[in-house]
């Protein structure tokens, strides 16, 4: 009976051992990325003043990059919880769509669902998503294993810019533009590869924004810009998709048209 309770004990090591393997690699890059970005996030909330158990925290239990940078204004500000909740489904409302998408592959998955679908993020998801799980290696244990170390990753970012943050020995006036300079990277990222839906895309939500600006102030202005930018998506959605499949269509005959090209000169 010991030898049968031994060798179950091995096997079940050796999956989780084998999906570690598995998973580790892949999430090298996402480790480099969200340590820096991490690490920023705590720098930020260690010179606003906060201790490191802050940025710690949070990134247990919010882990959501982008809305952790906005809450640290959400707690110096007044306090105001129904905009900090239309701000943060605004600002996530992309995450249901990803959870729709994975349920089918979360299916079955026990103890370890709750979790995979409380720590999905956009990284975690490209992964877990686009990845074909290696034969022999436990489909559970290797979504659990990408999850978890993205998510790791991002907390020990976060809390070694903490710790670093409040000891600072230099003036750090206006480091708070972390946050700016990291949605305008995101926005050139967008711009600089998308085609001309995707620009459209993008000029709309910056003339919404400076239109909310404008009538609110900049006090106000965030969460009617994140819902004016939301109804007129909808109500452009037809005519946007429309001009994708055309500019998909064409890009594809000028693809096809430059292999012809190439074989005729063979």
């Amino acid at each position: 009976m010991g030898g049968m309770n031994h060798g179950r004990a091995a096997g079940r090591r050796a999956r989780i051992v084998g999906a570690l393997r598995a998973a580790f690699p892949l999430t090298v890059p996402i480790a480099l990325g969200f340590l820096f970005l991490g690490c920023s996030y705590g720098v930020l909330m260690g010179v606003k003043g906060f201790s490191f158990m802050w940025p710690m925290c949070m990134s247990v239990a919010i882990f959501a990059g982008s809305m952790e940078f906005v809450t640290v204004n959400l707690l110096l500000s007044a306090f105001n919880p129904l905009a900090g909740f239309l701000l943060a489904l605004m600002v996530n409302a992309r995450h249901l769509f990803y959870g729709l998408s994975m349920l089918r592959a979360f299916r079955g998955l026990g103890w370890k669902r709750p979790y995979l679908i409380y720590g999905m993020c956009d990284e975690t998801f490209a992964i877990n998503s686009s990845t074909r799980v290696p034969g022999g290696v436990d489909r559970g244990w290797f979504y659990l294993w990408v999850t978890l170390l993205n998510q790791s990753y991002w907390v020990a970012g976060a809390t070694i810019g903490g710790l670093v943050g409040s000891n600072l020995p230099f003036d750090t006036e206006g480091l708070d533009f972390v946050l700016t300079a990291l949605f305008l990277v995101i926005f050139l990222d967008q711009w600089h590869g998308a085609g001309r839906t995707g620009r459209e895309a993008a000029l709309i939500g910056v003339l919404a924004s400076v239109a909310c600006l404008a009538v609110f102030g900049a006090d106000g202005f965030m969460v009617p810009a994140m819902a004016t930018m939301l109804v007129l998506f909808v109500v452009l959605r037809p005519r946007l998709d429309v001009r994708a499949g055309a500019s998909a269509s064409a890009d594809a005959g000028d693809n096809a048209g430059d292999s012809a090209d190439k074989e005729g000169s063979r």
